[in-house]
């Protein structure tokens, strides 16, 4: 089994842990829609690394887990910043990843809600993914830095 599916599990494993801590309607977004988004983000991570030449394990890894601070707190408000220190640790746990990926991919879960800000490679592929992944569910962009990614990816198709 490659490394991204064996994280991948692992991560759906925390989700169920933390799935009932926090009442579903207390949480901003409901927890099956964070298990299809980490799986779906992850597959269009995977596909962008191929495309960009970013390894795609990687930055599949990346974007599955971009939003573990909301995983943790249920919370959208400054989930990037709170996700980044335990996305790290799970990284940490799972025993997949050498030290230096650990750090890349915990840079890019920290700084993916920073849409107009231009980041390294994994970065920008976790800040597309999750904009692209958000619209194809029909999930209004409420920022325009987000939309502006988006017309950026699309553009003449989105009209947000």
């Amino acid at each position: 089994m490659r490394r991204i599916e064996k994280m991948l599990f692992a991560l759906l494993g925390e989700i169920d842990k933390f799935e009932n801590i926090i009442p579903e309607e207390e949480k901003d977004y409901p927890t099956n829609f964070e298990r299809l988004h980490i799986a779906s983000c992850a597959r269009i991570g995977y596909l962008m690394g191929e495309k960009r030449g970013v390894d795609p394990e990687l930055a599949a890894a990346a974007c599955a887990l971009h939003d573990y601070g909301r995983i943790i707190t249920g919370k959208q408000t400054d989930h990037a910043e709170v996700g980044y220190g335990p996305a790290m640790e799970f990284l940490r746990r799972t025993g997949l990843f050498a030290e230096d990926e650990v750090q890349q991919i915990g840079i890019a879960v920290k700084n993916h809600s920073k849409k107009s800000e231009v980041g390294s490679p994994l970065e920008e592929i976790v800040k597309d993914a999750d904009c692209l992944d958000f619209h194809q569910y029909g999930y209004e962009m409420p920022r325009e830095e987000q939309k502006q990614r988006l017309r950026d990816m699309l553009g003449d198709k989105y009209n947000g």
